[in-house]
């Protein structure tokens, strides 16, 4: 494929268009410029990497330190084709990558790897001032719309100045997903893709907060509050300790991030109830036998408090859930506290979502993550049908499949 309207194929390098500026197009461009290519990067935003920075606002999360077989289970259905990517370039190699740049790391308590100043934008800096002097050309406020009338060579794209025309010997796209559209993953490439025979899986919202229909007095009186030291489970099992934030409309935080993707399949099937341990430290015999110690003249609330030290969110979600009967009966009251059942209605929307599922079918690229459809035509990132929690997990693999997909198309150009 000819790579400009005017330049002789016998006289110039080969020439990449990268379209996307976050992680996963960033790590291709990298790949490309060390393969001696010309690499031209696009992106619909005045900056790149603008999902990436607002990740690190609460300190930047780069990948994790579990083992490798822990590791890969986050990826869940999709771990057979996650894996070949991270044996390309996995936790370690990433660590390794970020310390090239002049950026050390540390292993956080939670086992999460930070940079030391827990920072994204001096990485980035860092980052951009290496691919430029490497070559990479940046071209900001280019919104990809399409193809020209040859889906393989004449890419389209939308700029303050009009529509241009770009040709390229390959292309590598990194688009991102669904989540966070202010920042530029707004999944408008769906119909370019689709009117090419491209399977696209629809978006879902991942790492997201959920909707209970709390009434009027406790959304009022507890929304904004922490629910600490609390376990979920999923049909009684399966459970998981962390902490969680109760809001006006529902309930998200960490815990319920990590188990999002389930308790989001779970009620698509018609199932939206989860459970949650107010006392994972206790067993349940422990709980009971507080809960039925002999009272007095107490109140049930002054009881579990001064017994269990169950007060403030925790005790407000018994009274919010159960009824007045369930609460008076302290075997049921018991194992409520162990086990209270609570019915999310619907996901947060994906706009809100830290991350999306969904994307582009790996059916629908070969092991080198080319489109079967669209030989030379990579895609790479968010925009691929995978999701995992957060942790680390979602940016060491988009790292990888940038790196995978900017290195097969140096092979295809080959």
């Amino acid at each position: 494929m000819p790579s400009s309207l005017t330049s002789s194929p016998e006289t110039r390098c080969a020439r990449v268009a990268v379209i996307g500026g976050g992680p996963a197009g960033l790590m291709a461009a990298e790949a490309l410029a060390a393969g001696g290519v010309e690499v031209d990067l696009y992106d619909a935003m005045p900056s790149v990497g603008r999902k990436f920075l607002m990740a690190g606002k609460g300190g930047m999360n780069l990948t994790h330190s579990e083992a490798a077989e822990p590791f890969l289970a986050r990826y869940a259905e999709r771990r057979a084709q996650i894996e070949p990517l991270l044996s390309r370039f996995d936790a370690t190699a990433l660590r390794a990558w970020v310390h090239g740049l002049g950026v050390e790391t540390f292993v956080g308590s939670s086992g999460r790897v930070f940079p030391t100043d827990m920072k994204a934008a001096p990485m980035l800096r860092a980052w951009l001032h290496r691919l430029r002097g490497s070559g990479v050309r940046f071209h900001m406020r280019h919104k990809w719309i399409g193809w020209g009338h040859d889906a393989q060579r004449v890419l389209r794209f939308a700029t303050p100045d009009g529509e241009r025309p770009v040709e390229a010997d390959a292309v590598v796209l990194a688009l991102g997903g669904a989540s966070w559209p202010r920042l530029g993953s707004d999944a408008a490439w769906i119909p370019h893709l689709e009117v090419q025979n491209v399977g696209v899986s629809p978006f879902k919202p991942s790492n997201c907060g959920f909707d209970i229909d709390w009434s009027e007095h406790f959304s009022s009186r507890f929304a904004g509050e922490p629910l600490k030291a609390v376990a979920i489970g999923l049909g009684g099992i399966d459970w998981r300790t962390g902490e969680c934030l109760l809001t006006s409309t529902g309930i998200e935080g960490s815990l319920i991030y990590a188990m999002s993707a389930r308790i989001r399949d779970r009620l698509a099937a018609g199932d939206g109830t989860f459970f949650l341990d107010l006392l994972p430290a206790l067993t349940p015999q422990r709980v009971h036998d507080e809960v039925t110690h002999p009272r007095g003249a107490r109140s049930m609330s002054s009881h579990l408090q001064s017994r269990l030290n169950l007060t403030g969110a925790k005790a407000g979600l018994l009274r919010e859930v159960l009824s007045r009967e369930d609460f008076a009966n302290t075997t049921r009251l018991a194992q409520r506290i162990k086990a209270l059942p609570l019915t999310v209605t619907r996901p947060r929307p994906i706009a809100e979502a830290i991350s999306s599922a969904g994307g582009v079918r790996f059916e629908s690229l070969d092991s080198r993550l080319m489109l079967n459809a669209l030989p030379g035509v990579f895609c790479a990132g968010e925009m691929l049908d995978w999701e995992a929690p957060t942790g680390g997990y979602l940016l060491t693999a988009c790292f990888a499949s940038g790196l995978v997909a900017g290195e097969a198309a140096l092979a295809y150009l080959k």
